[in-house]
């Protein structure tokens, strides 16, 4: 998958993520395997991410995914699930609609999570069929296959599902 970034000084910055799981970035005559390093704050951890080399050299800065195209931001967010900053949902437990918040009970791989998201920011369709969900801390859940959950889990998810 390959989308166009304006980099730095108007230099286009192209990024590819090749079959083998690995984030490619391309400026200019540059191209290089990148991998996704999130940066401080903590109090945004889906701000700020610089895409690095091998050598630990910043090859891009990324201050907000919201500013980049959708497919960039599709690029950026399969990155981090591959590389394993996510949380893979195995029940859906309950899905409450607050004011200008949906409050999430969900069971993952790695325990019990509770979690918010903005009523306008709905789960993400994958290529390969699963939904990548990024919560108001900019947590990241996976749900692999949504038509394997139980059937409870199903119906919850109903409204967010093809």
């Amino acid at each position: 998958m390959e989308t166009t970034l304006l980099g730095r000084r108007g230099v286009v910055l192209t990024l590819a993520l090749r079959p083998d799981g690995r984030l490619w970035a391309v400026r200019g005559d540059e191209e290089r395997a990148v991998w996704v390093r999130r940066c401080f704050p903590w109090s945004e951890p889906g701000h700020y991410l610089s895409l690095r080399d091998g050598d630990e050299e910043e090859f891009a800065l990324v201050r907000d995914p919201a500013e980049l195209d959708p497919a960039s931001r599709e690029a950026l967010e399969r990155a981090l699930a591959l590389a394993g900053f996510v949380f893979e949902i195995t029940r859906v437990l309950e899905i409450e609609e607050e004011v200008e918040i949906r409050r999430w009970r969900v069971e993952t791989k790695q325990g019990p999570r509770t979690f918010q998201t903005r009523l306008d920011d709905w789960p993400r369709s994958l290529p390969h069929g699963g939904l990548l969900i990024r919560d108001v801390t900019g947590d990241l859940y996976h749900l692999g296959t949504p038509a394997a959950l139980d059937r409870g889990s199903r119906d919850l998810l109903w409204a967010f599902v093809d």
